[in-house]
């Protein structure tokens, strides 16, 4: 695994992340093409509460202290308890920004991690250090597609009555 690249790669999305949303308006942000679709707000909370209880939490528990009990989280739940889509966008921004700094001064602190380091997961199988972290990247390439996607369908959305089919399928 070449850690080096991965750890750049999460740079990259935060980069990506705060191009996407940087013109975004407070009803964009809010708007969700159906009810079972989340928002771009409900997103980079999302990504927000993933960073700081998820991805970077438990590699460090895999990692220093794998006889920790495993948290749970609740991301599905924490849409609607924690309120996301009544959030503010720039300060939700700024939020997940700020962790992943925060996240990619810890991966750079880690002299060799033992990737193959691994704990019995809750779900049964074993988790491996290099499984969370390459999860980690992987998690963030969903999202930063989930978020141009909203921006399509809404764009999709504002141009009505008028047709995109001529821009093509994917």
């Amino acid at each position: 695994m070449d850690f080096a690249n991965l750890k750049r790669l999460l740079g990259m999305q935060a980069d990506m992340i705060k191009f996407l949303l940087g013109d975004v308006s407070g009803d964009q942000a809010r708007w969700k093409p159906d009810p079972e679709r989340w928002s771009i707000l409900e997103v980079i909370n999302h990504l927000y509460d993933e960073e700081r209880e998820d991805f970077r939490e438990h590699l460090d528990m895999i990692l220093h202290r794998p006889h920790d009990a495993w948290h749970p989280i609740r991301p599905f739940e924490w849409i609607t308890e924690r309120g996301y889509n009544a959030r503010d966008l720039a300060s939700s921004l700024q939020n997940f920004l700020a962790e992943r700094q925060v996240s990619l001064a810890w991966l750079e602190g880690l002299a060799t991690p033992d990737w193959d380091r691994s704990i019995p997961a809750p779900w049964g199988a074993h988790l491996h250090a290099g499984d969370m972290f390459a999860s980690w990247v992987v998690h963030g390439q969903w999202h930063i597609e989930q978020l141009i996607r909203l921006r399509r369908d809404y764009t999709i959305e504002q141009v009505k009555p008028y047709s995109v089919e001529y821009a093509g399928t994917l």
